[in-house]
């Protein structure tokens, strides 16, 4: 009802400015009477009315501006000639549409307005008949409602004195209700799209100003100054919320072209698509809906091209002929969220490994390191496809890293996901605004700089004390354990190459999150928050990498707008919580004296350590990705199936985890691993203490102390064993690795 609704209000706007037009071409038609081209602008301006009144179901409209139609075309194509009568009968017509269109706006429907009178001038002038004589509207504002007055002369009736005209005050009190007052046309205008960006860099600088006077005010005891200065900041964030709503656009205007691009590739391709969109209504900047065109358009036309499969291969498969593309937007976290996902084949993250390694973008070793989602992003590595290999994995490669490039030139990102045989979801997040944006002010070593607050998730701050014990270093990564996460740490000082101007042990930690990782960025200090005006870079400032852009603070400073993106590219390796596998087993041994384990966390608030020395990571998967061979649970995992051992199961102990999310410790001795699904990771610790085997249960080897706490040492091969009887048979070499581990 909402969308039809909306389409009346556009056909009222549209209709009362093309009745204005007609008004206008009518008079001038009847002093040039040969002119074909006001003739012709006539028709289609009623010939769209009637078309659109037809589509509404408005009959009486759809009556009077036919028989209008079919006079038109009789005088444009030279059967009849302009007369004064033609003229009456056609500004007739125009009245009686007007008549029904305020009718329309007021009530929602044309009413008993009676066209009959109309209608039967033009077809007797159709006829070659006579019409009686057609009376002319009349002036008295008495004998007219107000609505008729009001888009002619708007304001008389609020300048006009009611001594001096007593009887048109008195319409005036008779017709208070806002919809007399105001028509449909009277509440929109069509502005410039110039004049509007205009408008946004002035109050943009208008915002720069504030921010100034704001803060010089608060650093005087004017008490009327900083009254002035609130008040200023008021109604400069009100002026800077409506100008940036001019500038929204719901995404449908962007969605409308691609019913049409999906259905004229599925029938180039033999393929039946069916496209569903679901969010049409979400508003995005008008710039950056420009921005985002081109790599939408480029996602849907790979989902249909590469994602979805041939009728044939659906019905091979299980699946319905027709495939399903959807489109879904939606507001989070202050960005508008894009996925264009496809019920189709998937892609195959072994594959995409392989071509990798193929053509040299990646080593053996460094794909080894990567989880499948990790693998899954190289499709947006250049060079990564060629048009040589066109197939369900290297073919969406095509022009995918263009698609990344554009998305993250507005401040955005990209995501992928798919499973094997069911589909494949590329999400984007695009900011609202790239004008104007929150962020918090930072410094480091003296400098000042802005974080976005789109990508700001929280503020830690530790003491030298707690900093000297929760932050801890895994083979020369720095993490945090932020409610039991292993946060990975990135210090700002570092990234920029300066030294930091923090002595006292004190850590402040900017947790953030990009690319779907979060990450820690250690800083100096906290400044403040304020919105800020994003200002360009220049060619030489972007070939850095680490800034997005640059504003001008209160203060008249200039400070540089972090790049989130790109630091977490560039600074956290996406193997940040990997452990060295690549020493000799020997020298990692569980001795007496030094003891590395990751404490894990089970239901009941039940503990087991696990020893350090062959735990390679820790990963987050979902519940659904856990399948079943005969009795057994298995994941893939980097082109591989592990047993799954789910260390509540093997203690008889009742997980205390909510959510779908499996975390899950991956060991690994030689080349066979292992996924052992826990509740939580509570602690990494690295110390002197004795090891107690006396001290054993069912699947515990032993036990330790672990910050002054006794802490039972899980017995992995036992735990192993269970999950998979099998499992070491496959290699004795394995069998020998693991005990010399234990």
């Amino acid at each position: 009802m909402d969308e039809i609704d909306e389409i009346v209000q556009e056909f009222l706007v549209e209709s009362h400015e093309n009745l204005d037009q007609l008004d206008r071409d009518l008079v001038a038609l009847e002093r040039e009477p040969g002119s074909r081209d006001l003739l012709g602008s006539i028709f289609r301006t009623i010939h769209t009315i009637k078309g659109t009144s037809g589509f509404l179901a408005f009959g009486q409209l759809e009556s009077v501006t036919h028989v209008g139609e079919n006079l038109l075309a009789r005088l444009r194509d030279g059967k009849m000639s302009m007369s004064p009568q033609t003229t009456d009968v056609l500004l007739a017509m125009v009245d009686t549409v007007r008549d029904l269109l305020a009718t329309i706006e007021q009530t929602g429907g044309e009413g008993d307005t009676d066209v009959s009178v109309v209608v039967g001038h033009i077809t007797a002038i159709l006829d070659g008949k006579a019409p009686e004589p057609v009376a002319a509207p009349a002036p008295e504002p008495v004998a007219e409602p107000v609505v008729d007055l009001v888009p002619e002369a708007p304001v008389v009736p609020a300048l006009v004195p009611v001594a001096q005209a007593p009887v048109a005050a008195e319409p005036v009190v008779e017709h208070e209700d806002p919809v007399h007052r105001r028509t449909v046309a009277d509440s929109s205008i069509r502005v410039d799209v110039d004049l509007l960006d205009t408008l946004m860099r002035l109050v943009g600088e208008l915002v720069l100003t504030r921010n100034q006077i704001v803060r010089q005010a608060g650093d005087q005891q004017d008490v009327d100054l900083m009254r002035s200065s609130q008040r200023l900041n008021l109604i400069a964030s009100e002026l800077q919320e409506g100008v940036m709503k001019t500038r929204m656009q719901p995404i449908d205007n962007l969605w409308s072209k691609l019913p049409r691009v999906v259905r004229d590739l599925g029938a180039n391709c033999g393929k039946q698509v069916s496209l569903t969109m679901v969010g049409k209504e979400t508003e995005l900047d008008r710039t950056l809906l420009e921005a985002v065109k081109d790599p939408l358009t480029h996602l849907v036309r790979n989902g249909v091209d590469h994602g979805l499969e041939s009728p044939e291969d659906r019905v091979a498969a299980g699946k319905p002929a027709e495939g399903v593309l959807t489109l879904r937007a939606y507001h989070q976290g202050g960005q508008v969220v894009v996925e264009v996902s496809d019920d189709g084949a998937g892609i195959d993250s072994e594959k995409v490994a392989a071509k990798a390694v193929e053509r040299g973008l990646r080593t053996q070793a460094q794909i080894a390191q990567m989880s499948p989602t990790d693998v899954l992003q190289l499709i947006f590595v250049p060079g990564f496809s060629t048009a040589a290999a066109v197939t369900n994995v290297s073919g969406r490669g095509v022009g995918m890293d263009v698609v990344k490039t554009n998305i993250e030139g507005i401040g955005g990102t990209i995501e992928v996901e798919s499973v094997v045989g069911r589909g494949t979801t590329c999400r984007l997040r695009i900011p609202l605004t790239l004008a104007i944006v929150p962020a918090l002010t930072v410094e480091c070593a003296g400098d000042r700089y802005a974080i976005p607050q789109v990508s700001l998730l929280e503020l830690v701050s530790l003491d030298a004390d707690r900093a000297a014990n929760a932050v801890e270093d895994i083979n020369g990564a720095s993490v945090y354990r932020l409610r039991g996460t292993l946060l990975p740490l990135v210090r700002l000082a570092e990234v920029l190459g300066v030294e930091s101007d923090r002595s006292d042990g004190h850590v402040v930690i900017a947790v953030l999150q990009a690319e779907g990782k979060r990450f820690g960025l250690v800083i100096d200090r906290v400044l403040s928050t304020e919105e800020i005006v994003v200002k360009p870079l220049g060619s030489q400032m972007k070939a850095i990498g680490t800034y997005s852009g640059a504003t001008i603070l209160g203060d008249g400073r200039v400070a540089l707008i972090l790049d989130v993106q790109a630091l977490a590219r560039r600074v956290l390796n996406a193997d940040a919580l990997e452990l060295d596998d690549t020493d000799d087993h020997d020298t990692r041994a569980v001795t007496a004296e030094s003891l590395r384990l990751l404490v894990a966390g089970l239901g009941g608030g039940r503990k087991v350590a696990i020893p350090l020395s062959s735990v390679t990571r820790l990963e987050n998967f979902d519940q659904s990705a856990v399948e079943r061979i005969g009795n057994r649970e298995v994941v893939q995992y980097r082109g591989g199936i592990l047993p799954v051992v789910r260390l509540n199961n093997y203690y008889g102990a009742i997980s205390d985890r909510e959510g779908d999310e499996l975390v899950v410790v991956i060991y690994t001795v030689g080349d066979r691993s292992v996924a052992i699904a826990v509740d939580e990771i509570v602690d990494i610790v690295d110390e002197n203490t004795e090891f107690h085997a006396e001290v054993t249960d069912h699947g515990v080897l032993g036990s330790t102390l672990v910050r002054d706490r006794i802490v039972e040492v899980l017995d992995v091969r036992a735990a192993i064993l269970s999950a998979d009887p099998t499992f070491y048979t496959a290699s004795d070499e394995f069998d020998a690795e693991l005990q010399e581990t234990m």
